[in-house]
């Protein structure tokens, strides 16, 4: 079995204010919570200083940085276990994540 590397390299894309809240929009899959579903997306997606603004953002529409995967892990705690995460999880800690 192999395993997926835990932060894929973003390369080449300018993410402005405009691009950035792009990523609040859309649904979830099924049996997704839709806050969790945007956030992880957003972490996947995005280098850590685009993601500090997803996450200002996120806030400002009064979304839940606590919100779970189907799995019943916050994002931080997902990415906690993630070798490359350290700079997400501490913009998630400042913004008031558990």
């Amino acid at each position: 079995m192999s395993l997926k590397k835990d932060k894929q390299k973003v390369l080449g894309e300018v993410f402005d204010d405009e691009r950035i809240a792009g990523f609040l929009e859309g649904e979830a899959p099924e049996g997704f919570n839709r806050n969790f579903y945007l956030l992880e997306r957003a972490y996947r997606g995005m280098k850590a200083e685009n993601f500090e603004t997803f996450v200002r953002m996120f806030r400002e529409q009064g979304l839940d940085l606590n919100s779970q995967s189907p799995e019943g892990q916050t994002l931080l705690a997902r990415i906690s276990e993630h070798e490359q995460s350290a700079e997400y999880a501490d913009i998630l800690k400042a913004a008031g994540a558990e």
